[in-house]
């Protein structure tokens, strides 16, 4: 009980609080950045794909 009470009234709490809090929101900007990087370079490879495909076709 007394290790809890310790944990309450320390102030560095608040620090390791704010840094999880700016952990969380560069998580969330990292996830966003690879999800849009991930579409591009999927449609990337969707469009090769298909080029390739249209050669091999005889179609240029």
């Amino acid at each position: 009980m007394k290790l809890l009470r310790n944990i309450l009234a320390d102030q560095a709490g608040a620090t390791a609080i704010e840094y999880g809090l700016m952990a969380a929101l560069i998580s969330i900007a990292a996830i966003t950045a690879m999800g849009a990087l991930g579409n591009s370079l999927s449609n990337t490879f969707n469009m090769v794909s298909t080029s390739m495909n249209n050669a091999s076709d005889g179609k240029l």
